[in-house]
């Protein structure tokens, strides 16, 4: 008898095998394709200025408008917008974008959230009752409202929509890690520790935190999909990266006008604003079948 962890039996005996495993099986098992698209993103994103065919911002009039490579011979891989410039190298430099929301708005969003949320679940009594109730506030707000005052007020900039994408991610962590906090702190490892006079930053620290960063890995890999979508529908309503940086919003809202003479302006930063966040939902899901203990079983 074999099951899928290659141990036989054999006359009473059990023996572990070397099991042939189909394409199928692997893809299904592994993040292979995710992780194949967000190494593409990575790569075009770092090296986007040297692998752009051209300028992202130079405008060639006279090929307003040009068709994809396959069509009329044009000069453009993946065509023109409507003032001339070159949508495949705008594409490739408007990943640089996503992977700085990727980055910084994610980083600093999970900081933040986390260290209210081990803030919030150790402390409990009136700190836990505040930082609850300003999160429950926050989640109520509404955050394009937020965003367009932002917009109007501070004016539309790189760094409004980093302050307006932390604002966005740090909530989802909070109430995640004050949970596994609350679980945690009555553990007998942390009891001990209190009992030997470890300080309550050192308990936090050293015995509690650890604990959370399954929690935090995978609440990180599945809000980030998210803030790239928040920062595309900020740049397509105006209130988002302002032009002519390329972004994948941006671009989405330049092409709007023209989608029956010119759709390629618009189908390509949005198929890879597409891939981009599939990838990301899907490795997501992967790390929280990974991560959680209970699942894990079910395997």
């Amino acid at each position: 008898m074999t099951n899928d962890s290659g141990v036989v039996e054999f006359n009473g005996e059990l023996r572990r095998v070397k099991i042939r495993r189909s394409p199928w099986w692997y893809l299904r098992r592994w993040p292979i394709i995710p992780v194949i698209i967000l190494s593409v993103l990575v790569f075009v994103g770092v090296a986007a200025p040297w692998i752009s065919p051209n300028d992202p911002l130079h405008q060639v009039l006279p090929q307003r408008s040009a068709k994809p490579f396959y069509q009329d011979g044009s000069p453009y891989l993946l065509g023109g917008d409507h003032v001339g410039r070159d949508v495949t190298s705008r594409v490739i430099h408007g990943a640089r974008i996503s992977l700085t929301v990727m980055a910084v708005a994610m980083t600093a969003g999970m900081l933040i959230g986390t260290m209210l949320g081990l803030v919030a679940g150790y402390a409990g009594g009136v700190v836990d009752e505040i930082i609850t109730r300003i999160v429950d506030i926050w989640l109520g707000f509404p955050f394009l409202l937020l965003a367009l005052v932002a917009a109007i007020t501070i004016g539309a900039s790189f760094s409004t929509v980093m302050g307006l994408m932390v604002l966005l991610a740090w909530s989802g962590f909070v109430r995640n890690v004050r949970a596994d906090v609350l679980v945690i702190k009555e553990k007998d490892y942390v009891a001990a520790a209190r009992l030997a006079g470890a300080s309550r930053t050192r308990i936090l620290i050293k015995h509690i935190f650890p604990g959370t960063i399954g929690t935090v890995t995978v609440i990180a890999s599945l809000s980030v999909g998210g803030l790239i979508l928040s920062e595309a529908t900020l740049s397509f309503l105006g209130a988002g990266i302002p032009g002519p940086t390329p972004s994948w919003g941006n671009m989405i809202s330049d092409g709007r006008d023209y989608l029956q003479t010119a759709w390629w302006v618009s189908a390509f930063p949005g198929l890879a604003l597409f891939l981009t966040v599939m990838a990301l939902n899907f490795l997501g899901d992967w790390l929280r079948d990974r991560l959680d203990p209970k699942l894990r079983q079910l395997d």
